[in-house]
């Protein structure tokens, strides 16, 4: 049991990590998944502020957005939900942070799958509930805590 994945690549990324590697990611940190599926859309800065904008009324890109599928009761369905990341985001803030582009990656995965299972950061308890669970996630991909 585990979340399987559509990597869907919409731009040039060359540092993005492939399904494969995506894949191992979310075998290590959410092994106990139900067989659900997720969608995992790369996209440019352009694509990314767009659903920024539409979404979250926000103007710019962002690094991961996250849209949950809640189907409606007579639908059956297995889908977590889609994740869309902004390359160009990650790799900024990567440098930014001074971190490997890879570990940037990953936490990306592991935020946006958080959010679609339903946990936030709108408040500062729920930022450091989420924030501890990330780190421990990640500790699974022997990244350092991102927040630290």
């Amino acid at each position: 049991m585990s979340l399987k994945l559509e990597l869907q690549v919409a731009c040039d990324a060359p540092h993005a990590p492939d399904a494969a590697t995506f894949q191992g990611w979310l075998d290590r940190c959410f092994p106990e998944a139900d067989d659900a599926t997720v969608v995992i859309r790369i996209v440019d800065a352009t694509e990314s502020a767009a659903l920024n904008r539409q979404f979250r009324g926000k103007v710019g890109p962002t690094n991961v957005l996250s849209f949950p599928f809640d189907a409606p009761p007579q639908v059956p369905s297995d889908h977590l939900g889609d994740l869309v990341i902004c390359a160009p985001v990650v790799e900024a803030e990567a440098g930014e942070q001074g971190k490997p582009v890879q570990h940037h990656w990953a936490h990306m995965l592991v935020h946006g799958i958080l959010h679609l299972q339903g946990y936030d950061h709108l408040t500062p308890e729920e930022a450091e509930e989420m924030e501890t669970l990330e780190a421990r996630l990640l500790a699974l991909l022997d990244i350092e805590n991102p927040y630290t």
